[in-house]
């Protein structure tokens, strides 16, 4: 890799970095591409060369995070024996990883009455990701005969929303009730899909935070 090439892509790191650490605490309407461009100590125009405009940055960000979620995931899951282990590890992963400043700044974007059709879609399809790792799980019970035979798209959907609902709570519960809740969520569900003969819901152990 060539010097021009190396210092290409760290202005592109130092312009996602300083983007998300803005967009999270002044909100996206606020945050100007001048702000990001102090921030980041890059021009204007070097943000411009890799972003077309800040929506498009913003877009770049939010795919950039829900891609590390995914990975962080990935890496959880592999330390979980079971389906039933994995429904306890996603709901304390999902509480530990919620970045609600950063959404918050997505929710104001996807607001904005000069949104473009193709971010709105970007930004809607970020949800994928979570909803794959849920369908990944229940599939993977119905498989092993701990969880009943269903549409694992429908309870996909079901653990997203059960486990989203309690989001909103991140920065005002404290974290250990917090905490007892999403875990009873889990419980919930897995009580709710258990197989017959397999409705052993005891929780393992919290993992360490991700």
């Amino acid at each position: 890799m060539n010097k021009r090439s190396y210092d290409s892509e760290q202005v592109r790191r130092d312009v996602l970095r300083e983007a998300e650490a803005l967009f999270s605490r002044k909100g996206y309407n606020a945050t100007s591409i001048s702000d990001i461009s102090k921030a980041a100590g890059h021009s204007k125009g070097h943000i411009y060369y890799h972003f077309k405009s800040k929506e498009e940055l913003f877009v770049a960000l939010a795919q950039q995070t829900i891609r590390s979620w995914g990975e962080r995931w990935a890496e959880r899951a592999g330390a979980c024996r079971t389906a039933v282990d994995k429904v306890y590890a996603i709901a304390d992963f999902v509480m530990d990883n919620y970045q609600q400043d950063l959404l918050k700044a997505g929710q104001e974007l996807a607001a904005h009455p000069d949104v473009q059709p193709l971010t709105l879609q970007a930004l809607y399809g970020l949800a994928a990701t979570p909803v794959a790792a849920y369908r990944s799980i229940i599939a993977e019970g119905m498989d092993a005969g701990l969880f009943s035979k269903d549409d694992p798209d429908r309870l996909s959907m079901l653990l997203g929303a059960w486990l989203g609902g309690l989001n909103v709570f991140v920065n005002t519960l404290d974290h250990k009730l917090l905490r007892s809740l999403y875990r009873e969520t889990a419980k919930m569900f897995i009580q709710a899909v258990a197989a017959p003969g397999h409705d052993d819901d005891r929780a393992p152990e919290a993992g360490p935070q991700v």
